[in-house]
């Protein structure tokens, strides 16, 4: 299969990115997108120009840093992340654009990287939990409800890869906070940080430049986790009952 692409090259932070023109030939089918991206670095290197830097890491829909905007879609088309994305998808011949996460809060590196250690600084700003620490507890000890196992479960499946960020028209980091908060908020053990946790996150995400959320729903559309924006309403009621709480005892 042969491709036309048109990629973002930027040298770095400071300097002004472009669209650039490849072709991509003789490309596997069963290749993957970043397995396609290889084999165009390759040809370049032989070339003796610049190969086009993208990040990557598992390539097994795990962690998330395979994040490209593929034809104006983040991760491309299809549930899961890049780096599930197969050629087979697209058809011969066809012309596809390749993009980085672009958001204020995720500064460009080069070329198809960007740093989103913006999301590391909001984990931060969640600080730890109170567990009792030593030997293992007896299983029994903490009973959770099967419901709120499972919806822990649900959000704790979050990878943090920026999807939700790079969808939204507002830029917004609103359900990966959702889910970091909601997954511990849910247990037993995460109930002592609850409300300081949703108040650090959140002021941690206005500090750092992420949007609101406007309700377009994108985020969650977009999700490889599938995580749901559900989770954004419950993120909402913890903040507003933190604040509150942190109000009257001022």
């Amino acid at each position: 299969m042969n491709f036309k692409l048109k990629v973002w090259r930027q040298k770095d932070g400071r300097s002004p990115g472009s669209f650039k023109d490849y072709e991509a030939k003789d490309i596997p089918s069963q290749a993957s997108f970043l397995e396609m991206l290889d084999i165009l670095n390759e040809v370049l290197s032989e070339r003796g120009e610049d190969p086009i830097a993208f990040d990557s890491d598992c390539r097994e829909g795990i962690c998330g840093m395979c994040s490209l905007v593929i034809n104006g879609v983040p991760h491309g088309p299809g549930k899961g992340t890049t780096c599930q994305v197969y050629m087979r998808r697209f058809k011969d011949g066809d012309t596809i654009w390749i993009e980085p996460f672009h958001a204020a809060a995720f500064l460009p590196v080069k070329d198809l990287v960007v740093d989103r250690g913006a999301f590391d600084r909001i984990i931060e700003a969640g600080g730890y939990i109170d567990v009792r620490t030593g030997s293992a507890p007896e299983a029994n000890a903490l009973p959770v409800p099967k419901h709120d196992a499972d919806l822990a479960m649900e959000a704790a499946a979050c990878i943090g890869c920026g999807a939700c960020v790079a969808a939204c028209p507002n830029s917004s980091a609103m359900l990966f906070v959702a889910a970091k908060v909601s997954h511990l908020g849910l247990l037993p053990q995460g109930q002592a940080e609850r409300d300081s946790r949703a108040l650090h996150m959140v002021r941690k995400m206005d500090e750092l430049g992420f949007g609101n959320c406007r309700n377009h729903y994108e985020c969650e559309a977009i999700c490889p986790a599938e995580v749901s924006a559900t989770f954004i309403s419950r993120l909402n009621r913890d903040y507003i009952v933190a604040s509150t709480k942190a109000a009257v005892s001022v």
